[in-house]
């Protein structure tokens, strides 16, 4: 078999598993598992590279797949999950599709140019990153959430989902904005 499946990658797979079962779920209306299981992606999320940085002996390929696939596991898990539950949510008119598109376009490209510097950063330094250069694609595990928990909240659906709409753009725009973001840990 093709690929590594060491314990560096396991949480990695965990969140795509996630990601997609939050998918499922999500097609079939199911928007609380699926919200959940958005927050299970980021939570997994949050810990991989951690995970996958306490292997001393890894190679350069081990290390450049990590990047890799963690990377296309996030287009997943926070990229397309999160515009199905919206498309779920009410936003379907063509201007919400398009924000839905560039959207997703924003994620793509932040992921792929992260992938790019991150490469050459790990060809320069072993010392962990301090920053990220854009918003990650991951806020929406925690953005989306909440703004799911508050929803109860908004006077009408039109509210909720005008709302909606101003924080996928908002969240979209900003992971291709040249902005420094301290990284928490």
């Amino acid at each position: 078999m093709i690929g590594f499946y060491d314990y560096t990658v396991v949480l990695t797979y965990i969140g795509f598993a996630s990601g997609v079962t939050g998918i499922f779920c999500a097609s079939m209306k199911h928007l609380r598992l699926a919200v959940f299981f958005l927050a299970l992606s980021g939570l997994c999320d949050m810990f991989d590279g951690k995970i996958a940085r306490t292997k001393k002996d890894r190679t350069e390929d081990e290390k450049s797949f990590g990047i890799q696939i963690d990377s296309l596991c996030d287009m997943v898990c926070f990229g397309v999950l999160p515009i199905v539950i919206c498309f779920k949510l009410g936003m379907r008119h063509i201007y919400s599709m398009a924000i839905l598109v560039l959207y997703g376009l924003a994620g793509v490209i932040r992921l792929g140019y992260f992938n790019v510097m991150e490469t050459k950063r790990q060809q320069e330094t072993d010392e962990n990153r301090k920053y990220y250069q854009g918003l990650p694609i991951t806020s929406m595990a925690i953005a989306l959430p909440i703004f799911f928990v508050v929803s109860p909240f908004f006077p009408d659906h039109r509210a909720f989902l005008a709302i909606l709409h101003v924080l996928v753009a908002a969240v979209g725009a900003l992971f291709v904005t040249d902005i420094r973001i301290r990284k928490l840990w």
